[in-house]
């Protein structure tokens, strides 16, 4: 058994802390013994304090270390997966757009040249003034379509030179994220270009109205409404739509009884067409099997003409002008009107615009709208619509927003179904869009 001399401290403590632990006499410290024995020799005994660390500080200073490099190595494991993640997404694009381009561009740059020499063989100051117009719309529409192709194209061809250079470990990440941004854009552009072709119909081209009204569940359906319209405006805001003749009637209670929201772009009467009917909030039991509660908002959608109005008259006769006072609408403001077209029961309303006679115009080319979208649907003259096929048509339930068991929504006209409401709520529709553009013209979902 190995003894330690007089004097000195175990590794590990000080003295004071040795003292403690030796038992000695009560205020008097190992370091006052040394010292008086040194001074009564006639010479210092030259000594250190120190604190020696435990063992495990040690170790746990190490584990510390290995931590944060398994942190270091993980960031960069997960930073490497991200940019190829990245990379296949703008590879796609770039491959989409190198196969749709040139067949697109020889289309356009055809048609641009066709519509230049149809404006060369017409007498622009002699010839009726509409056609002048419609060959001028055309052509500028033909040079538009070309300059967004040259432009998509040169997106393509940006992300597809930083891909590239990415293999070569010379650019850095900021510049990987917009080639992404790029190919985001890109297949933006090819997802519009692809549905203009499809919409063919004979007022697809124009803007639209949206009719947003409450169902009959009381507040609920008020507030459901709400949602609703903010559903809209954000896929309005996300596709870089001018929303404009935003109207509003609320509830007592903070809802929106009903609601008109206007698209001032080019082919959004034949995007929204599709989402005529009921939409319907619905609230099931855990496992799905009990509906509980129900609340709905019906929506219908007219043409909103961008550059002129279909001219055809509408007796004086056949419709009835009334303002809030003269009978029950969901109009508050004194200057709003109301108008109903007496042999379809069709009743229109404005109320966004600054005098009574202004919302009458407006109110009056709405029902013109609606009228012409009757006669088309039902295949008729304007003068001989029947409402009851049209108002059933409307009466139909189009989607299901189910808040349990899973927050998912379903499409009834296509069948689509999408897994996240939230998203959706926020204006994420586009994959519904498309379906019912897609199913109006006979081809495959998907």
């Amino acid at each position: 058994m190995s003894t330690q001399p007089k004097g000195t401290a175990p590794p590990g403590l000080t003295l004071e802390d040795h003292d403690q632990v030796s038992g000695s006499a009560p205020g008097l410290s190992l370091m006052a013994k040394v010292l008086a024995e040194s001074l009564s020799a006639g010479k210092p005994t030259p000594f250190r304090l120190r604190r020696v660390p435990p063992a495990r500080a040690h170790s746990s200073s190490s584990s510390f270390r290995a931590a944060q490099s398994l942190e270091g190595r993980n960031a960069k494991i997960y930073k490497e997966l991200g940019l190829f993640s990245l990379k296949k997404k703008i590879e796609e694009s770039v491959n989409r757009a190198e196969m749709i381009t040139p067949v697109a561009m020889e289309f356009e740059e055809e048609r641009r040249i066709k519509q230049e020499e149809v404006l060369r063989e017409c007498n622009l100051w002699n010839d009726d003034l509409t056609t002048s117009n419609e060959s001028l719309t055309a052509l500028a529409d033909a040079i538009r379509v070309v300059n967004d192709l040259k432009d998509m194209r040169h997106k393509a061809e940006e992300a597809k030179l930083i891909t590239q250079l990415a293999e070569m470990d010379i650019i850095n990440d900021q510049l990987f994220q917009q080639a992404y941004t790029a190919s985001l854009d890109v297949n933006k552009f090819l997802d519009r270009y692809e549905m203009s072709k499809l919409l063919r119909g004979p007022y697809d081209n124009e803007g639209a109205c949206m009719i947003i009204k409450a169902g009959m569940e009381g507040t609920a359906s008020e507030m459901w409404t709400e949602k609703v319209l903010h559903m809209y405006a954000r896929w309005a805001e996300k596709n870089g739509c001018n929303v404009t003749g935003l109207e509003t009637f609320p509830s007592m209670e903070g809802g929106t009884k009903l609601a008109t929201i206007e698209f001032e772009k080019e082919y959004m009467y034949g995007y929204l067409s599709g989402e005529r009917g009921i939409h319907r909030l619905i609230h099931s039991s855990l496992d799905g099997s009990t509906i509980r509660e129900t609340w709905s908002a019906s929506i219908d959608v007219i043409p909103l003409f961008l550059e002129k109005m279909s001219d055809f008259h509408i007796d004086e006769r056949d419709i009835e002008v009334s303002s809030p006072s003269d009978g029950e609408t969901f109009c508050r403001s004194k200057i709003s009107v109301s108008i109903q077209h007496i042999p379809s029961n069709t009743i229109v309303q404005c109320s966004g615009e600054r005098s009574q006679f202004a919302n009458k115009m407006k109110a009056l080319n709405r029902l013109k709208a609606k009228l012409l979208v009757m006669a088309m649907e039902e295949r008729s003259e304007t003068n001989k619509i029947k409402n009851d096929d049209f108002l059933k048509e409307n009466k139909y339930e189009t989607r299901r927003y189910l808040l349990r068991p899973q927050k998912s929504v379903h499409d009834i006209k296509t069948g689509i179904i999408l897994p996240d409401l939230n998203s959706v709520l926020d204006g994420n529709i586009e994959p519904f869009i498309r379906a019912h553009i897609c199913l109006r013209r006979g081809r495959k979902l998907g």
